[in-house]
């Protein structure tokens, strides 16, 4: 009986590493400098931004990968909660990654692709009566959600095509999937090192696009800097957000207490080398004034180093990137709901593993159709912004679980120890409550909607527990 619910350990770390990069570079590098240039208005406190969100996001990976190391099992994080603060806030943190934090990533970076396949193959639509259909969700004057399910239906029709595509080359293995997201993840890095290359050795581009480096005199469109810098982290963030995506893999994984810890670090570290190159070739080609009225950064770019085909071979790019994004984040989160499932806090079908292919196949194939769900509600830009205000609350808690298990499991074998201990793990808890706190106060919409959608999975978990099992790892 056991055997029918077993995961395998197939993975080996340059696939592991795959995953960690390959979740973090997909859409968000070709679209957030944009936003962001607009809200800072000056190159300098541009870069720095990114640099920040990426030592940020390497310290959290850095003390995310002392847990890792010691509980390396399907589900990850999810677990690492469990083992923290018990099944009730571990379940709350797996309902919240199926409502909204991974299934809506999926839903986002898939949308993505579809737009920029547009530039190829342009999606039908319906009239601009039918498109104009929807509704609203308001919590007294605020707007919650804004959801016009036919509005460009074509590309939402593409995006749910793509999603279940993926869910079903994951469903026929996690080597399959992994060989699937190595290579494009080989592909996309390819792609911007072409882009980074081409723009910073043309003679199209300037020095003087970095001065001022500072511009003491910009009139900030949030009102004041550190409006500013929390809306630029939130977006920096997203582009980062993908690098614990490894750790739901863990028993799969093969030698998990050392590959997932290495994994981590070395595909953090990539990123953010890759993000800081990527943004000074934007910014060597175009200015900021120029940059935060650019709908595609990247096209625009290239279009002024090449000419015409430029465009062409971004949109490729883009392609190839969101591609691989959409399956990582599929091929890891299933394996959440899988974990829940076993532990008696999910729906119990959800645990079953194909008998051949050892994948959690019904897993993937639920959240396949609620990410297409989320899909019709075309509110993505919200979501992503959203989805990142409640994953930082969970970031936060995990650093602080470091300290927890410190006490908990104090001889428990730890083949990585959380780096500057217990320095650095303090600092990271200390900025996500601080970034959680702001983004409260300058974005309280998208933090209301977060946490709405948290909260109404606390029925579901009495339910839940009504048909309680023992835990088996």
């Amino acid at each position: 009986m056991e055997q029918k619910h077993a995961l395998l350990q197939r993975l080996g770390l340059f696939t592991a590493v795959t995953v960690v990069v390959g979740s973090m570079i997909g859409s968000g590098i070709f679209k957030k400098s944009t936003v962001m240039s607009a809200e800072l208005g000056a190159p300098g406190i541009l870069l720095a931004i990114w640099l920040i969100a990426g030592l940020v996001s390497l310290i959290g990976a850095l003390t995310n990968a002392e847990v890792a190391g010691i509980l390396p099992r399907a589900g990850g994080q999810y677990v690492y909660f469990r083992e923290m603060y018990g099944r009730f806030f571990a379940y709350l943190y797996g309902w919240s990654t199926f409502s909204v934090i991974q299934t809506a990533s999926i839903a986002a970076i898939a949308y993505v692709f579809s737009g920029y396949l547009e530039y190829f193959f342009p999606a039908p639509h319906l009239s601009p009566d039918w498109e104009a259909w929807g509704f609203s969700i308001k919590w007294g004057e605020q707007v919650l959600l804004d959801c016009y399910p036919l509005k460009d239906i074509g590309l939402k029709m593409m995006t749910i095509i793509l999603i279940m595509f993926l869910s079903t080359v994951n469903y026929f293995g996690v080597v399959f999937g992994g060989i699937v997201q190595g290579s494009f993840t080989v592909l996309k890095n390819a792609a911007i090192a072409f882009i980074v290359i081409i723009a910073l050795a043309s003679g199209v581009g300037s020095a003087e696009n970095f001065s001022p480096f500072i511009n003491s005199s910009f009139d900030f469109p949030s009102g004041s800097l550190l409006g500013a810098v929390i809306l630029a982290l939130s977006g920096a963030f997203w582009a980062y957000d993908g690098w614990n995506n490894i750790t739901y893999l863990g028993a799969e994984v093969k030698e998990p207490q050392r590959n997932i810890p290495k994994a981590m670090m070395f595909g953090m570290g990539f990123v953010i080398v890759v993000y800081m190159l990527i943004n000074l070739a934007y910014l060597y080609v175009l200015p900021v004034d120029e940059m935060k009225d650019s709908s595609f950064l990247a096209s625009d770019v290239m279009q002024r180093v090449v000419g015409n085909w430029g465009g062409a071979f971004v949109a490729i790019a883009v392609m190839v990137s969101t591609f691989g994004t959409t399956n990582g984040t599929i091929l890891v989160s299933a394996r959440v709901y899988y974990a829940m499932a076993r532990d008696g806090l999910f729906f119990k079908k959800l645990e079953d593993v194909h008998h051949k292919y050892r994948t959690p196949g019904v897993s993937l194939l639920i959240q396949g159709l609620w990410a297409s769900a989320i899909t019709m509600t075309g509110s993505f830009d919200q979501l992503t912004d959203m989805l990142i205000f409640v994953s930082w609350i969970f970031y936060g808690l995990g650093a602080y679980g470091v300290f927890v298990l410190r006490k908990k499991m104090p001889n428990a074998e730890r083949p990585y120890k959380a780096f500057g201990y217990p320095v650095l793990p303090i600092v990271f808890v200390l900025f996500s409550a601080f970034f959680v706190g702001f983004s409260v106060w300058y974005n309280v919409r998208n933090a209301v909607f977060g946490l709405i959608l948290v909260v109404i999975g606390i029925p579901l978990y009495f339910w839940f527990r009504k048909k309680q099992k023992p835990i088996t790892d």
